[in-house]
């Protein structure tokens, strides 16, 4: 093995990425190096790539970036004792202190002082990449490498539907970009008695459909939450998984909620949403929880359950694949919004 290679760097504050010669990361005592097989592109990612406020102010640079991945374990530090050369691996991407009191309380996924894989420490968008052995998760084997990269993504899905009870109840899914499918899919399998996708784009409202969807709005050109009324006899939904983070596709649904509802949102909006916040939430008592990345390590094992039992299957999600040194080309595609999950594909 040479002492680098290649990856795609965040290497200036500005739009695009560089697609570059890098070192390869050196393992301390309680990390593991893991050859790449597959990696896949998150909104995150996106978000990087173009160079927004958000990114502005939280991507460290330069940077090796990406988050999503799957891949074999090539060596391991001195001091690992739970993963072995050969293993087939992913890992959770964020890297938490495991002291503080969120962390020693069951609530790592939001500890203040995490670190976070492709965004403040090098990510997985490269040959190599290195986390620390606690994080590693153990993929089985019968798991295509490219569908072993989604489960990243499929985490934040899993903790958005299961964040409170499903089973029985409407759900409306806001927001069908690839996470949103995975909600779709998700809350099928957990026994929601109905799912409705929202989205503007069409090519994603059939995805939506593939997965399992069972009715599908086109908030362009329907107003959301009459229709989520319309759909549930009026009530509204009983269960609100918000995706898109657009500030009037969060008011509309949260209008489109029943009374007594439970909502979910983990759509990142640009800026702040103006709210009415005793007719929207207060006096109708719904209960609203921020979710962030995955439960550690609770959403992992639910995550596994389900591709392990077939509950689930992420094939459709997978529309494209290109090589990294393809990345232009990707992520343009991933702009345009006609496309489902765009997997990397590393050898």
């Amino acid at each position: 093995m040479g002492a680098t290679m290649m990856a795609l760097v965040k290497e200036y504050r500005a739009s695009g990425l560089c697609f570059k010669q890098v070192p390869i990361p050196a393992i301390g005592p309680n990390d593991v190096l893991i050859k790449v097989r597959s990696s896949s592109i998150c909104g995150t990612d996106m978000h990087i790539y173009k160079w927004d406020a958000w990114a502005e102010n939280t991507v460290v640079t330069p940077n090796v970036v990406g988050h999503e991945f799957a891949g074999i374990v090539e060596a391991v530090g001195s001091e690992v004792t739970n993963v072995r050369a050969g293993d087939y691996v992913s890992a959770e991407g964020h890297v938490v202190c495991g002291v503080c009191r969120a962390c020693r309380s069951g609530n790592a996924h939001v500890c203040p002082h995490t670190r976070s894989f492709g965004i403040t420490i090098p990510g997985c968008f490269a040959e190599y990449a290195v986390v620390p052995a606690t994080n590693i998760v153990h993929n089985d084997p019968r798991l295509p490498a490219e569908l072993a990269c989604l489960q990243d993504p499929l985490g934040n899905a899993v903790q958005s539907v299961m964040a409170g009870d499903i089973t029985g109840k409407s759900v409306a899914v806001i927001g069908a970009g690839p996470i949103g499918l995975m909600a779709v899919a998700v809350a099928k399998a957990c026994g929601a008695s109905s799912v409705i996708a929202a989205d503007i784009n069409d090519f994603r409202l059939r995805m939506a459909k593939t997965m399992g969807a069972d009715a599908l709005v086109n908030s362009a050109t329907e107003t959301l939450s009459q229709r989520l009324k319309e759909l549930t006899g009026g009530e509204g939904v009983e269960v609100l998984l918000e995706m898109s983070g657009h500030p009037e596709a969060i008011r509309q649904g949260l209008e489109g909620t029943a009374n007594a509802g439970r909502v979910s949102l983990l759509g990142i909006p640009a800026g702040s949403v103006e709210l009415d916040l005793s007719r929207s939430i207060i006096f109708k008592g719904l209960r609203i929880e921020g979710i962030t990345g995955r439960r550690m390590y609770t959403t992992w094992f639910q995550v596994k359950g389900l591709l392990e039992s077939g509950r689930i299957d992420l094939s459709p999600l997978v529309t494209h694949r290109f090589r990294l040194d393809q990345y232009e080309e990707a992520f343009e595609l991933m702009r345009s919004g006609n496309c489902g999950k765009i997997v990397f594909i590393h050898e």
